[in-house]
């Protein structure tokens, strides 16, 4: 058997074992996590300096292997003001996420909802509280596998059983939840700063393929923080870090970006953001982004320093790339502003 085979197997296999006993492979996994609010913590919903956001995320990794590890990822918020009131806004969201991996297709698709409450102390400080409310749905594919008995001596045969008895297993359905609280502090349009707690899989749903075997998928709880500071007319830095924590399986990404201010006229604004992010799997991550007026897309490399990676002397890892657009409505003098400048 060749070794690339045994290399297959070996990685669907663990696949395999990592859906059904602990189903830490599933959830997001974005290098970028700042460019993805509403799967960070819901209490972002709705935070921005605008009326409506737009955004798109593509993460592919594993590709080289090649059992290919695949997400997309669109979503879409908006504030909304009271008319009542300049102590508080609210966040609406609709969040969807489609994540396919290896041999198997082991897939995901998850649609969500989003709420967030913001109440504002000040003029510089708004508490924020967010929930989730989501379906799910995880599947596989047992005809794309292939498995030692069917194996003649000489080749693989798909005509002879797999001898596998799959029962009840090819597909399971769930309700997600999540809760999130976050913290900003606002000085100006440039210099702010997001503190977040977020608890995903809240209600820990059944996701086991076997029925047999009931396993339970485990709260996932987030820690980040986005800080935006001015240092001259036409610099800006961002520093970032997202610390994850499910059961056994703990990740931190932290990381920076110089954001370029090259014009500043209205309705000609440009910028360039270019920055490192290291994530202590074992990953540099380049990254690169425009902003142009409401638009806005950024690019990233996952460069690896694994054991794995060594083992087949690559540093490929993945790439990444997010595209956002927001919408600012030209309001009456009725209205107010949104307070996220």
């Amino acid at each position: 058997m060749h070794f690339r085979h045994l290399l297959h197997s070996f990685l669907v296999l663990t696949i395999w074992m990592l859906a059904d006993n602990v189903a830490l492979s599933q959830d997001i996994h974005y290098s970028q996590f700042y460019n993805s609010p509403q799967n960070l913590n819901p209490a972002l919903t709705g935070s921005f300096n605008g009326d409506h956001r737009f955004t798109l995320s593509h993460r592919d990794q594993w590709r080289f292997v090649p059992v290919p590890w695949t997400t997309f990822s669109g979503a879409y918020d908006r504030n909304i003001m009271p008319y009542h009131s300049d102590k508080h806004f609210y966040g609406v969201g609709l969040n969807v996420n489609y994540d396919r991996q290896g041999d198997s297709r082991l897939t995901l698709l998850n649609i969500g909802l989003n709420g967030a409450f913001h109440k504002l102390l000040n003029s510089k400080n708004i508490i924020s509280l967010g929930a989730n409310l989501g379906y799910a749905t995880k599947g596989f594919d047992t005809k794309s596998l292939t498995w030692n008995e069917q194996w003649n001596g000489e080749k693989f045969d798909p005509t002879k059983s797999s001898g596998e008895a799959f029962q009840n297993t090819e597909r399971v359905n769930y309700v997600e939840t999540g809760l999130g609280l976050n913290y900003r502090y606002q000085k100006s349009a440039r210099t702010n700063l997001d503190l977040g707690i977020g608890a995903l899989h809240l209600i820990e749903p059944e996701v086991s393929f076997n029925g047999d075997k009931p396993t339970k998928l485990p709260r996932r709880y987030t820690f980040s923080g986005v800080g935006n500071f001015r240092l001259t007319e036409s610099l800006d830095l961002q520093l970032h870090a997202l610390h994850q924590i499910q059961t056994k399986y703990n990740e931190t990404v932290f990381g920076g970006l110089g954001k370029i201010y090259l014009d500043q006229n209205r309705g000609r604004e440009l910028q360039l953001h270019l920055g490192l992010g290291y994530r202590t799997s074992g990953s540099l991550i380049p990254t690169a982004a425009l902003q142009y007026n409401a638009w806005y897309v950024s690019f990233n490399l996952d460069m690896d320093s694994t054991p794995f990676n060594d083992a087949l002397d690559t540093n490929r890892g993945a790439y990444e790339l997010h595209l956002r657009y927001i919408i600012k409505n030209v309001k009456p003098f009725r209205f107010k502003n949104c307070p996220i400048l």
